[in-house]
């Protein structure tokens, strides 16, 4: 019987080569050492300690005993095609623990034109809640308790007229405008840098904030009258210094035209609030919110010579960055969110919204946005991270980036005061060219895959099925122009026709608009026509066509 023959072996396979190490840089670019000691710690005043939270410059947080004390405000951003289906989900939102509303409108109402306006036609509801009456705002809130619950509302050119609306269901239920909590956003300037939902020209634009600060100081103490916002600013492509210093140069700026109008420091500040983007280089991200709340309190004192303490204290929301979510692979997005809601408790938060997985594709699902409003409550409540103030003070590698943050938003800061301010910067396009060369560069990274973006330019795989997003439905807009064209049917005209009048009248004057804004949607005045009487007279701003 012949020998069996030996079949050959194969040999078993290659193992993947290494994956490089790490680049040696932050997200931003920023160069990173191998190995941070305490001679890095040398020279940045912390010879005598740290200090304490609660206490200028408040690096180490705002309030004494931080989230042993209270947890950051819980928010989910939403807003649907109708104000009925938005409600549902803030509703639902309450139910599950949130502890904040906060409301995305849709692009006509952030620019000024009431849903049946030709010039919007296919844009009502899409990215956000529809809003153009005060029957809108009261079923947007139906069953919410105005005076228990913090609104946030992200709205910028038509700011004076949501709050306007705001305030007046809020007193048509019994709810004073002093009683009323929550926050406005407000902020025209980083419009013109990133987001481009401007309506007038900077001079009037600058005058409605002023107004809205002016109002909210002297009636309504419980409302952030402004949330100066660097997380569009890092949307469109800012690094982290680049954000702190174009937010902090553009909250210079509000509190300038502020105190030209003869306010004191001491009786706006309080009522300033900030929005940072969190991105996902923890520890980046870290260091940049406690270089914020360092540089804004010498700010304060030194530029604005601010008493109170409370004047000095940078308070700020956080948003988880959009930007970074991807289409493949979502639920890579739940790791995205969970460390960047991370970034933002360790850096010391006060409000807080988490993406959810799917929105990458569409409106959030509900599920989508049950787990992201988890991810805080674990954070909260299981993780340990709430235990202690600011448990990575003293780190030699997160002091020394704090201090490198700080000293580069300086330097933006320095740059803008010598074009003559922020408007003035961002009128000569510098800002936005400073922006969009930071973003063309990341960009490049990303192809040449210098930078991993995990599911995207490496670790990728074909995937059998993606969430089902949400879609709005074109009857919708259809239902809120017969809506609109209803509510206006039935309105006294010649009331309001005299309250629009009014609005003309006062904006060719110096009155504060807010009050005047107050009683024409108290007579029914629709959205669109408050932002139209205030054109005839503002005018409109036309972008520069190069940056």
């Amino acid at each position: 019987m012949a020998p069996k023959r030996k079949t050959a072996r194969k040999s078993p396979p290659r193992p993947p080569p290494p994956e490089p190490a790490a680049d040696g840089q932050t997200l931003s670019g920023t160069p990173v050492k191998l190995l941070y000691s305490e001679k890095d710690l040398e020279g940045l005043g912390y010879d005598e300690g740290l200090g304490f939270p609660g206490e200028a410059p408040f690096t180490r947080g705002v309030y004494p005993t931080m989230y042993r004390g209270r947890l950051w405000t819980m928010r989910e951003y939403a807003g649907f095609g109708s104000a009925a289906a938005s409600n549902e989900r803030f509703r639902y939102l309450l139910s599950q623990g949130t502890t904040g509303l906060s409301v995305a409108f849709d692009l006509p109402t952030q620019m000024g034109y009431d849903p049946d306006d030709p010039f919007v036609r296919g844009e009502v509801g899409k990215v956000g809640v529809p809003i153009a009456t005060i029957e809108d705002v009261g079923t947007l809130l139906k069953g919410i308790p105005m005076d228990r619950v913090s609104t946030s509302m992200t709205i910028n050119a038509t700011a004076a007229i949501l709050l306007a609306l705001y305030v007046a269901v809020g007193e048509a239920r019994g709810v004073p405008r002093k009683d009323l909590r929550g926050t406005v956003q407000n902020d025209i300037l980083k419009e013109y840098i990133a987001r481009s939902t401007y309506i007038y020209p900077p001079e009037p634009s600058m005058r409605l904030v002023v107004d809205v600060i002016e109002f909210c100081a002297r009636e309504m103490p419980r409302w952030n009258a402004i949330s100066v916002s660097g997380y569009h600013i890092r949307e469109a492509g800012a690094t982290a210094v680049q954000e702190l210093g174009f937010t902090l140069a553009n909250g210079i700026a509000y509190v300038e035209a502020a105190v030209a109008r003869g306010l004191r420091v001491d009786d706006i500040a309080p009522q300033l609030s900030f929005f940072f983007c969190a991105q996902s280089d923890v520890l980046e991200e870290v260091a940049k919110f406690r270089a914020a709340r360092r540089l804004w309190a010498r700010v304060m004192e030194e530029r604005f010579h601010a008493r109170a303490p409370e004047s000095k204290a940078l308070r700020f929301h956080a948003q988880t960055a959009g930007v970074s979510l991807t289409a493949q692979q979502p639920e890579n997005n739940v790791v995205r969110v969970a460390y960047q809601a991370l970034a933002a408790i360790l850096g010391g938060a006060q409000s807080l919204h988490t993406n959810s997985m799917d929105e990458a594709l569409g409106l959030p699902s509900e599920k989508a946005v049950r787990l992201a409003l988890r991810t805080q409550q674990w954070l909260g409540h299981e993780s340990g991270v709430a235990n202690t103030v600011d448990p990575l003070a003293g780190s030699f590698y997160v002091e020394a980036l704090t201090r490198e943050m700080e000293e580069g938003a300086s330097a933006l800061i320095d740059r803008v005061d010598s074009m003559g301010g922020m408007p003035k910067a961002i009128e000569a396009g510098w800002v936005q060219r400073e922006v969009a060369e930071s973003a063309y560069r990341f960009q490049r990274a990303v192809e040449a895959r210098e930078r991993t973006i995990v599911g995207v330019n490496r670790f990728r795989s074909e995937e059998a099925a993606r969430p089902s997003p949400q879609r709005v439905d074109a009857a919708l807009e259809r239902e809120q122009v017969a809506r609109v064209r209803a509510f206006r049917k039935r309105r006294g005209a010649k009331e309001t026709t005299r309250a629009l009048a009014a609005v003309r009248e006062a904006a060719a004057l110096e009155t504060n608009l807010v009050p005047v804004i107050l009683d024409a949607v108290t007579a029914k005045a629709t959205l669109g026509e408050i932002a139209g009487a205030m054109r005839e007279i503002f005018g409109v701003y036309r972008a520069r066509s190069e940056v």
